[in-house]
């Protein structure tokens, strides 16, 4: 049996936008629910949350058969994490911190096999040849891997069309929050500046025939994001939506007792 078909790099490759969720309550109840709730994809992030590779295979585990498509954000780009998340059954990657096309590069070719790549052939005996099962897994994964890496600092911007050029790299997530940081604007991803350097590195990527991916917490901006041609678009995540949800819960059940 082949490596499964990613539906959701086949959509980006398409132009068809898909929006999704971050999560990072490290929970397959979590998961399970939010892969079915109409999103396009749900990304597991090991990066700024407690997310271990047991605690994302649970989760993965918890998504299979549902609508949504798993994503996962790995804490850094080193290629042992990139190998052990594609082993577990992760098919699209997001790794952060990625300021040059040397960088890129190097992760296009960490997750996939000889002669593309250099990743490990240890997968006999992991999830995603399902233990062993499909035989023709290794011949089959590298054109379905989605490889998506994260621009979020100024020399990333400089770079942004050599980034985007890179061979292997699928597509080019502008990350609004450090981007601002790197850019003198901590906490204000809305700041001018940072909106034109945003708008900036979107045009180049597309030119380059890229897809283009970021988040937004603000519900109000999918229709701007969806104009200005992102396809890849995080629309909240689990930890902020059930933080103002409870919090807006209680505030309303203490009025009501007042």
């Amino acid at each position: 049996m082949a490596a499964p078909r990613n539906i959701l790099k086949e959509n980006l490759a398409n132009g068809k936008m898909q929006v999704g969720l971050w999560m990072g309550f490290g929970s397959a109840t979590v998961a399970e629910i939010a892969s079915r709730a109409g999103f396009d994809w749900c990304l597991i992030d090991a990066e700024h949350n407690p997310n271990s590779d047991k605690s994302a295979m649970s989760q993965l585990q918890a998504m299979n058969g549902a609508p949504a498509q798993a994503v996962m954000r790995v804490t850094s780009g080193q290629d042992w994490l990139l190998k052990r998340a594609l082993d577990i059954g992760v098919q699209s990657l997001l790794v952060p911190l990625i300021d040059t096309a040397e960088e890129a590069a190097e992760m296009a070719r960490a997750v996939r096999y000889p002669p593309e790549g250099n990743r490990g052939m240890g997968a006999i005996q992991a999830r995603a040849t399902g233990y062993g099962a499909d035989s023709d897994y290794v011949a089959s994964a590298n054109e379905q891997i989605c490889l998506m890496v994260q621009a979020e600092s100024r020399k990333a911007i400089e770079n942004i069309d050599a980034i985007a050029a890179t061979e292997g790299v699928d597509v080019v997530f502008i990350g609004p929050a450090d981007l601002s940081a790197d850019m003198g604007y901590p906490g204000q991803p809305d700041a001018p500046e940072v909106v034109t350097a945003i708008e900036y590195s979107v045009s180049r990527i597309l030119a380059a025939g890229k897809a283009v991916g970021t988040i937004t917490f603000n519900p109000d901006q999918i229709g701007y994001y969806k104009a200005l041609g992102v396809t890849f678009l995080g629309v909240g995540g689990d930890v902020a939506t059930f933080a103002s949800s409870v919090r807006a819960l209680a505030r309303h059940a203490q009025e009501q007792i007042k």
